[in-house]
């Protein structure tokens, strides 16, 4: 069974590489560390991610909100919101993109390792679904 690639949008690089060794010990492929929204948007056809691990505050041209509507107006590709913010208004403003989860910063391996796996499932169900009707 093929690994599912991940990619990491994150800008503090300590948070993105200590992100990465966990996911990679839960035995996850991290194909990429990308720092800012432009350079996710940048990467994706190369990269091919099979899920976004976004933060929502990024700097830059595109912050991480912005970022997911853009890759869910060409992409079917799950996203996992990332913020240290609990801020109900940016809640609300991402939850419109409709991602897969949130993560609250500092993670809990727990919560990381079900988040994730909630959004391969709910995506995979959806893309059985859609070949389904088609």
């Amino acid at each position: 069974m093929k690994k599912l690639k991940i990619m990491i949008v994150e800008d503090e690089s300590v948070i993105a590489m200590e992100l990465k060794q966990r996911l990679m010990d839960m035995g996850y492929h991290v194909a990429s560390i990308v720092y800012s929204g432009r350079q996710a948007l940048d990467m994706i056809d190369e990269i091919e991610p099979d899920l976004i691990l976004l933060d929502i505050k990024l700097p830059g041209e595109f912050n991480g909100i912005e970022t997911a509507q853009i890759i869910q107006k060409v992409y079917e590709i799950p996203i996992i919101f990332c913020t240290g913010y609990k801020d109900e208004e940016i809640r609300k403003t991402a939850l419109a993109t409709n991602p897969c989860g949130f993560l609250v910063k500092p993670y809990e391996d727990i919560i990381l390792k079900s988040t994730i796996e909630k959004a391969f499932s709910l995506n995979l169900a959806g893309n059985n679904l859609r070949n389904d009707l088609n």
